[in-house]
């Protein structure tokens, strides 16, 4: 007799590899797109580079803390916060900045400084501040190596070696990425729908408004003199790595609250910044020439 697979486990596994196929398909699509001269160009700014880690590495994980001190929320969803307060580097910040008329040049280094130093940290910084919950550093550094770094390198290899072949795979994965977010999106929405129908209304959203929102406010501080890295920074601040804490969230804890709050935060986040974004670009208009 052949045993069904219940639709939920179905749903779980196409999730999975959805987050599998996003991760890697961005991470191709990101390498294809840039050379490593316009990564490290927009970095020789060794004060803006220090104040751009501090915010996203320290200050955004200590946000996160101070949150979960104020907003009760469940073992669950606390974890998935703090996944994205110390997850840093998303692959949608140069859309972000070019909306929000920043330093688009910026943006692109700020993101992939941003994404490498967190396949650093995460591994370094999760077990030491969840103590109480199993955690092999390990696990979740190589998850990261895995799914966004080495895809990266390849990529960037291939974009130095074989232009016309990046520039022609480049569409594919964009392609590839967004419809495996989409997927991601639909199957998680499915999967957890009763925990999600679950905190409409509860703190955990206001937790994650406020998280957004201050976190913008601290890249905006810290963002230098000029407007707009003041403005990349503040949208790449609050813009966080969710390729990263899927990769984390995915493989290393089973508490269902996990992947919603990083789903919730991950998709109430954008929306925001979108609006925000818009928001700061048209005030960037009449002073464009000074940005």
């Amino acid at each position: 007799m052949v045993e069904t697979v219940p639709f939920t486990v179905f749903l779980e596994t196409i999730g999975v590899l959805a987050a599998v196929t996003f991760m890697i398909s961005s991470m191709l699509a990101m390498g294809f797109s840039l050379t490593l001269r316009e990564i490290v160009e927009p970095l020789k700014n060794i004060r803006l580079v220090i104040l751009s880690l501090a915010a996203n590495f320290v200050l955004v994980p200590l946000l996160a803390l101070g949150i979960l001190l104020i907003f009760p929320l469940s073992e669950g969803l606390s974890i998935g916060l703090f996944l994205l307060g110390i997850a840093a580097g998303a692959a949608f910040l140069p859309k972000l900045t070019q909306t929000a008329k920043g330093d688009t040049a910026f943006a692109v280094g700020l993101m992939v400084l941003l994404m490498v130093v967190t396949i650093v940290y995460v591994p370094i910084v999760l077990p030491l501040l969840l103590p109480g919950i199993g955690i092999d550093p390990w696990e979740i550094a190589r998850s990261l190596i895995m799914l966004l770094l080495i895809p990266l390198a390849i990529a960037l290899f291939v974009r130095a070696r074989y232009k016309e072949v990046a520039e022609d795979l480049l569409p594919l994965m964009n392609q590839a990425s967004n419809l495996a977010l989409l997927t991601l999106i639909v199957a998680l929405f499915i999967v957890y729908f009763p925990a999600l129908a679950g905190i409409i209304g509860s703190t955990a959203i206001l937790a994650a408004v406020t998280f957004v929102t201050i976190s913008l406010v601290i890249g905006y501080v810290l963002g230098g003199p000029g407007r707009g890295t003041k403005r990349a920074l503040a949208v790449g601040t609050a813009q966080r790595n969710i390729s990263a804490a899927l990769a984390v969230g995915t493989f290393n804890f089973t508490d269902p609250d996990v992947m919603v709050m990083i789903l919730v935060v991950g998709i109430i986040g954008l929306i925001l910044l979108i609006f925000l974004a818009a928001e700061m670009g048209k005030l960037a208009v009449p002073a464009s020439t000074s940005s």
